[in-house]
């Protein structure tokens, strides 16, 4: 896969954080950050999902129980 260079500033603190974090997992920080990005793509792809769905029409558990009991599922 083809690479390119991503360039960020961020607290000292931060970077001093994420080099523990790797060296005491014995993981490359490049890794590590592709890793974090990826996790956060995700999380906000969910998020886009979360908001479609709870927008979507829904049936109360009482007519979902009843119509289970009719078909002989329940």
């Amino acid at each position: 896969m083809a690479q390119t260079l991503i360039a960020a500033r961020v607290d000292v603190r931060t970077k001093k954080s994420v080099e523990a974090a790797c060296a005491v997992r014995g993981l490359k920080m490049q890794r590590f950050i592709e890793e974090a990005l990826l996790d956060k793509l995700d999380e906000l792809e969910d998020i886009e999902e979360i908001k479609q769905l709870r927008s979507e029409a829904t049936t109360p558990l009482t007519k979902v129980l009843k119509k289970l009991k009719l078909d002989g599922k329940i």
